[in-house]
């Protein structure tokens, strides 16, 4: 199971340029917060970070972002781009394990849930969306949520679909 920063190591440098974009596009409290977090980790000022081109500057942004000290700010970018871009896939998700929730947000885990329902809800994910969002969807909601399901870490330790790394 993948931790926040590890997460944003093994992923594509495309969908952590993906992610970023986003937090640049649609939420500047979080790309603000993010990119304070990390010129605070090289110390310098987030000016120095605004001069670069976006381009550079995200490439350094997930350098930075992939070290256990930045796993918080980590995983409030990841965080708030799956709540805000993927909505949809946290809502099949929970429904197919038929979880309350509110948008894709729940009060209350579970502490397990059946291996068949669990299977048949991230065989649904993989068949809806990019496999490699359904691997950081699944790694994100195992290690920030409380319930930690064994059977969802054993999972994502196994199914080749969902490696992160494996084409990078």
């Amino acid at each position: 199971m993948l931790t926040s920063h590890e997460l944003l190591g093994f992923m594509s440098p495309a969908l952590a340029n993906d992610i970023l974009n986003f937090a640049f596009e649609s939420d500047k409290p979080t790309y603000k917060a993010t990119m304070n977090g990390v010129a605070q980790a090289l110390r310098v000022r987030p000016v120095y970070l605004e001069r670069q081109p976006r381009a550079q500057r995200h490439v350094s942004m997930v350098q930075v972002l992939s070290k256990p000290g930045l796993d918080a700010v980590a995983g409030g970018l990841i965080r708030a781009w799956l709540v805000q871009k993927h909505k949809a896939m946290l809502i099949d998700f929970l429904n197919a394990l038929a979880i309350q929730n509110k948008d894709g947000v729940v009060d209350d885990l579970p502490k397990q849930v059946d291996d068949a329902k669990l299977k048949s809800a991230v065989e649904l994910l993989l068949s809806k969306y990019p496999p490699e969002v359904v691997a950081v969807y699944l790694n994100a909601f195992n290690d920030m949520n409380e319930a930690n399901w064994t059977n969802l870490k054993a999972m994502l330790e196994a199914d080749s679909h969902l490696q992160l790394g494996a084409a990078a």
